[in-house]
């Protein structure tokens, strides 16, 4: 009879009683895109994307008729249209940029560590994705991972969508290695030290901005009501940041960094300010010269 649960490697230090030395495998993981610019590749990545229960929580029946009967038909071609726009030669922005954090990352580590620490991305939709990863580690028989998910501030649609992937795969293996799921860093300082040195470059080239708006991606506002961390860690995020900003020659005051929340979807109210109305609304206050940036995207995406 064949077992339900696969099997890693067997390595050569597996044996009992002698000196083993450990691999560890490090996960980088981000959001996902389509395979190509395609209506019928964005409509699978919708799909999948649009199914997770963390992302969309209302009564499942009555989502999944409004995905398969409206979205998946009328939503993959206009995305596709847009998708065009910011594909490269090299695939969707989001995947290249990863997979140069992870290189970059790995070269890091090699120099420091040598070959017992294996870096690898993964996407939470689409490709690569994180099962396949995952299996790619059972099978290079490691005996740790170290899933970082590429989102500084946690939110359960991103973050907790991430722990989900993992441990639905996990369930499937006979031997569990170690795990250790890094769930956010807003608040770390070389986290808001780069930020910070983003700005300041910015304002070397291009001047210092009437205002610095800080766009997070956004969120329904009843998903903060049940919990959800994600508006006090973006507030965090942005209190770090203009700290160390006020404390620099860069001469920006305290009502010139505002917070703000982008890319809601549908009627619901989401985390406010919204970052479209705030831009609409600064130029009748006489504001001309604006700086935006985004702190809760790691890599540029659609």
């Amino acid at each position: 009879m064949k077992s339900r649960f696969s099997a890693r490697k067997q390595n050569s230090h597996d044996t009992v009683g002698e000196n083993k030395s450990s691999t560890t495998a490090v996960l980088l993981t981000n959001l996902g895109s389509p395979d190509e610019p395609t209506t019928s590749a964005v409509r699978r990545y919708l799909r999948e994307f649009l199914s997770d229960i963390r992302v969309v929580e209302i009564p499942r029946l009555l989502w999944l008729l409004i995905l398969h009967g409206i979205i998946l038909r009328l939503r993959p071609a206009k995305s596709a249209k847009l998708y065009q726009t910011v594909w490269q030669d090299d695939g969707a922005p989001l995947i290249s940029i990863t997979a140069a954090q992870k290189d970059k990352m790995a070269t890091k580590i090699k120099s420091q560590y040598g070959d017992s620490i294996i870096v690898d991305f993964a996407m939470r939709y689409g490709n690569p994705s994180i099962a396949s990863v995952l299996q790619k580690f059972q099978q290079q028989g490691v005996d740790k991972v170290v899933v970082l998910p590429l989102y500084p501030q946690y939110a359960g649609p991103t973050t907790a969508s991430t722990f989900d992937a993992v441990s639905k795969e996990l369930q499937k293996w006979r031997y569990i290695p170690s795990i250790h799921f890094l769930n956010t860093y807003h608040n770390n300082p070389l986290y808001i030290q780069a930020l910070a040195k983003t700005v300041k470059e910015h304002v070397s080239s291009h001047g210092k901005p009437e205002r610095l708006v800080l766009s997070y991606h956004g969120m329904p506002e009843q998903f903060r009501k049940w919990g959800d961390p994600y508006y006090d860690f973006c507030q965090e995020t942005t209190l770090l940041l203009k700290g160390l900003l006020l404390e620099s020659n860069l001469g920006f005051t305290d009502d010139e960094i505002i917070m703000t929340f982008q890319s809601r979807f549908g009627k619901a109210e989401w985390l406010k300010p919204y970052t479209d109305e705030t831009l609409e609304n600064l130029p009748k206050q006489g504001i001309k010269h604006v700086a935006i940036m985004s702190p809760a995207f790691s890599a540029d995406c659609l």
